[in-house]
């Protein structure tokens, strides 16, 4: 079952609350203004994995524990079968399975991503984000347009592309079919 967005948006203002943080800080980080950031906490916006990675490190947490209200409990060896990861739909079109959202204390975030193919997005400047860490991403089905900081790239199947996620980066789907992709976002 996909988390329902008035429920992460309870759960991130409960935790902002929790920590003492003035909603202008978490504005900032997240890169909004305060009434933006506003909209969020209270459920009228969804959110972008960017925005979730960001209030999990802040809240000290897990992001499993924003999405789902639940502490990832597997220390040594935790087995998601196919088709069996934390769905997640955040960013127009882009779903996103969690690979290892049991696991606790985790070192990265791995997901199976599916990029749909949008006509828009291919003359459209690529819409960039940031996030603390490094990212690793292997294609496997389809073609992908990709962007860190300013140097564009195509990208198919068994390409891979491993980066500084705090510098700007974006991407798109370029085939028809859409682009499914791993995605593996390390933290440092």
């Amino acid at each position: 079952m996909e988390p329902n967005i008035a429920e992460i948006a309870q759960r991130i203002a409960a935790m902002r609350e929790l920590c003492e943080i003035p909603v202008e800080e978490m504005a900032e980080l997240v890169g909004k203004t305060v009434d933006e950031y506003i909209e969020y906490e209270s459920g009228n916006l969804d959110f972008s994995f960017t925005f979730l990675h960001k209030c999990a490190e802040r809240f000290g947490i897990d992001i499993v524990e924003l999405l789902t209200g639940e502490n990832p409990h597997l220390q040594e060896c935790a087995l998601v079968r196919n088709g069996k990861g934390l769905p997640i739909k955040r960013r127009v079109g882009f779903e996103y399975q969690h690979l290892a959202f049991n696991f606790k204390d985790k070192i990265s975030e791995p997901f199976i991503v599916i990029a749909p193919y949008i006509e828009e997005d291919q003359n459209a400047p690529i819409r960039i984000s940031t996030h603390e860490g490094q990212e690793f991403d292997y294609i496997l089905e389809g073609t992908l347009r990709f962007t860190h900081n300013g140097h564009v790239m195509d990208l198919g199947p068994g390409d891979s592309v491993y980066y500084d996620s705090g510098k700007p980066h974006g991407m798109y789907a370029t085939s028809k079919e859409g682009c499914k992709f791993i995605a593996v976002v390390v933290k440092v």
